[in-house]
């Protein structure tokens, strides 16, 4: 005849185990916990490294990046917003980062929140215009970061060099949209569809 499970030898001993061993589990939140260093917790926007690309809202695979472009009268901005109630912190736009230090997952693992905006976190970059129409080129930071990248090669391509010379003040600002292509108009930021323009202008 089978014992009921509180008189099996086996239940009786793993229970009075259990009396004088310590608990396996942590004491959070009574004192805080210290993840390994392996986790993947919240991630987090570093203003300073990133460069407004947006690569990491075309890796995530849950979309719980923004990428906000605001072209309205005054400074151009691109905002990345990020949702962190729809962020499964797989680690995919720390890896698809550019720089490697733009975004990077943390030990944070308690989200905590009331609103909607406490779980937003976001990055503004200046955006640059085509002089020529007026459309989007990319965030300012990432053509400085590009040309770092080229170095001498950087002065081959006339958007590049000018926005890395931008930061010595030796352009001035100027966009003329309405102006026609011409060869004067060869030194100037553009995009691809206004450079080619301006090349084969006679």
């Amino acid at each position: 005849m089978k014992l009921p499970a509180l008189l099996q030898f086996r239940v009786l001993k793993t229970a009075l185990k259990s009396l004088v061993t310590p608990a396996y589990t942590t004491p959070f939140p009574r004192e805080p916990f210290e993840a390994i260093p392996q986790f993947r917790g919240r991630p987090r926007y570093h203003a300073d490294e990133c460069i407004g690309c947006g690569a990491c809202a075309e890796v995530c695979p849950a979309k719980c990046i923004d990428v906000k472009d605001e072209t309205t009268p005054g400074l151009p901005v691109r905002r990345l917003v990020q949702h962190l109630d729809s962020c499964i912190c797989c680690g995919q736009c720390e890896r698809y980062c550019p720089t490697g230090k733009g975004i990077q997952l943390s030990h944070e693992f308690d989200f905590v929140g009331f609103t909607p905006a406490d779980f937003e976190e976001s990055v503004t970059k200046e955006l640059l215009l085509c002089e020529g129409c007026g459309c989007v080129l990319a965030p300012a930071d990432q053509i400085r970061w590009l040309a770092k990248r080229l170095g001498p090669l950087a002065f081959t391509n006339p958007t590049v060099m000018l926005t890395s010379l931008k930061d010595l003040a030796v352009v001035s600002e100027g966009i003329k949209p309405e102006a026609p292509a011409d060869r004067g108009q060869h030194l100037t930021i553009q995009c691809p569809r206004c450079r080619r323009k301006t090349s084969l202008a006679v």
